[in-house]
């Protein structure tokens, strides 16, 4: 197909993430991708400020990953897990051990994020329904969370500032605490606490887990919130016999300077959901790492086994991929590449902070933000960023980049002044 009978297919075919088939936003073709740079069809180059929704890390078309891709296809591209094993499945599983915090020693792999919080919760109901308290069944999460699409993760994302208002009445309906105030580098405030506290005495006899995104809270608002906060849910949890699960999808590996969120508060949740950055980018795959106090009580009550079995559970390809991945990533200076990408985030950002359109300019690790007084409009903004040669994909108040840890400051400078100089020009409109 030509460019144009491309985009004519799409256009009346096709229906995109977030998208209406009678409005549809622009849409660009890709031709290949290397680096940090995404290739369109007609010639031009674009730096990518998005990591392909946060798991390009290492940037497209790493030869490393390629390669295991590669090698792994001519030897095994997938076996059902039921009943059988194989070696790139279990090197990915001892390397998430190994990295993970005490006491998380047991993994399942799921298809996606939104499957592995799916997993994660109802593992969290099994256990009680396991320990013979099936009363325990409900979720107690914060404020502007998200924890993806499918059904049961809606439930635990934001009620009000979500994205799934419209299925109220359907889904279950769980318990919202007010969102953290203090942000990641304010004093702590104890008051800050007082919600989650409240409601976590009040309902404790019902709760089976606490569900949260460790100190950033992504699609749900991109915000960075104290340590001190997720080191006191932590002990609450602890004194009121409920499970945390950390819903690290988008934190995981590196992306806010420590390997997993949860090591800023220097805790260690119940159950933890990784996936996004896992394969490089390269494929879909997901986990749950659980600690063998929850699998083991799974395992001995009524029905003795956990019910869920995803076909595609473990595929070789993407574990293999995942395994040379997350190596690299172990063996590389991630942390002063995240170094680098903090500082020159501060610094190209910075004038972003005189617009008047803007609310806020906020940082941490390789994570961008500048959050407007109004939201962005799509169809003017989107193609404003690819005239500039860079792709930052806004949703709501929100313009932001997690780039790829392996983009160069000249790059850098280049994307962030592409969002100073778009942002400049629609206060001037």
């Amino acid at each position: 197909m030509t460019s144009d009978e491309l985009l004519a297919f799409d256009r009346q075919h096709i229906w995109h993430p977030y998208s209406s088939i009678s409005k549809p936003l622009p849409m660009y073709p890709v031709e290949s991708a290397s680096g940090v740079r995404i290739r369109l069809t007609d010639g031009r180059e674009l730096i990518d400020g998005m990591a392909s929704w946060w798991s390009v890390i290492h940037g497209y078309n790493h030869p490393v990953l390629t390669a295991a891709l590669q090698e792994q296809a001519a030897k095994l591209s997938h076996v059902m897990f039921g009943g059988l094993t194989h070696e790139p499945a279990v090197t990915l599983a001892s390397i998430l051990v190994e990295i993970t915090p005490d006491p998380l020693d047991l993994v399942f792999f799921a298809d996606s994020g939104s499957v592995a919080v799916e997993v994660a919760m109802k593992m969290a109901i099994q256990y009680f329904h396991a320990a013979g308290r099936p009363s325990k069944k409900r979720f107690l999460t914060i404020r502007s969370g998200y924890h993806g699409d499918v059904f049961h993760c809606m439930s635990v994302c934001d009620p009000v500032n979500g994205m799934h208002q419209i299925f109220k009445g359907v889904l279950p309906e769980y318990f919202f605490a007010d969102r953290p105030e203090c942000s990641f580098y304010d004093e702590w405030d104890k008051n800050d606490l007082n919600s989650f506290e409240k409601l976590i005495e009040e309902q404790h006899d019902s709760l089976c887990a606490v569900i949260l995104e460790p100190i950033v809270q992504g699609a749900g608002g991109m915000r960075f919130y104290h340590p001190e906060y997720l080191r006191r849910v932590r002990e609450l949890c602890d004194h009121y016999d409920v499970l945390l699960i950390a819903d690290e999808i988008a934190t995981g590996f590196g992306r806010s300077g420590k390997l997993f969120a949860c090591e800023h508060a220097k805790i260690a949740p119940d159950l933890l959901c990784l996936g996004k950055a896992l394969t490089g980018g390269y494929m879909s795959l997901s986990a749950v790492l659980a600690s063998r106090k929850v699998g083991e009580m799974i395992s001995k009550g009524d029905p003795g086994v956990f019910m869920h079995g995803p076909t595609y559970m473990a595929n070789p390809l993407a574990c293999a991929v995942a395994n040379a991945s997350v190596t690299l990533l172990l063996e590389s200076d991630w942390q002063h590449n995240i170094y680098n990408l903090e500082k020159g985030l501060q610094l190209g950002l910075a004038p972003c902070t005189d617009f008047k359109n803007v609310a806020d300019v906020r940082i941490l690790g390789g994570i961008g933000v500048v959050e407007m007084r109004e939201p962005v409009d799509m169809a003017h903004i989107q193609p404003a960023f690819v005239e500039k040669g860079v792709w930052v994909r806004p949703f709501g108040r929100l313009v932001y980049v997690m780039p790829p840890y392996c983009m160069e400051q000249e790059d850098l400078a280049v994307l962030t002044a592409a969002i100073c100089e778009v942002l400049d020009g629609e206060q001037s409109k």
